[in-house]
């Protein structure tokens, strides 16, 4: 097979680019762990946030 530097460059792309989603869905995938937050429930901090904002 011909191993020309555009090869290189393009093989070297796709592994860049695989490494970047798979940190993405590590990062994702450990953050989801960490903060298991109920959808529309709001935080105490949000809350009076809201109630400063409000006065």
């Amino acid at each position: 097979m011909y191993v020309d530097t555009v090869v290189i460059a393009g093989i070297g792309t796709v592994l860049l680019m695989l490494g970047f989603f798979v940190g993405v869905g590590i990062f994702v995938i450990r953050d989801s762990k960490r903060s298991e937050v109920v959808p529309g429930a709001a935080s105490e901090s949000s809350e009076k946030a809201i109630r400063k904002s409000r006065i």
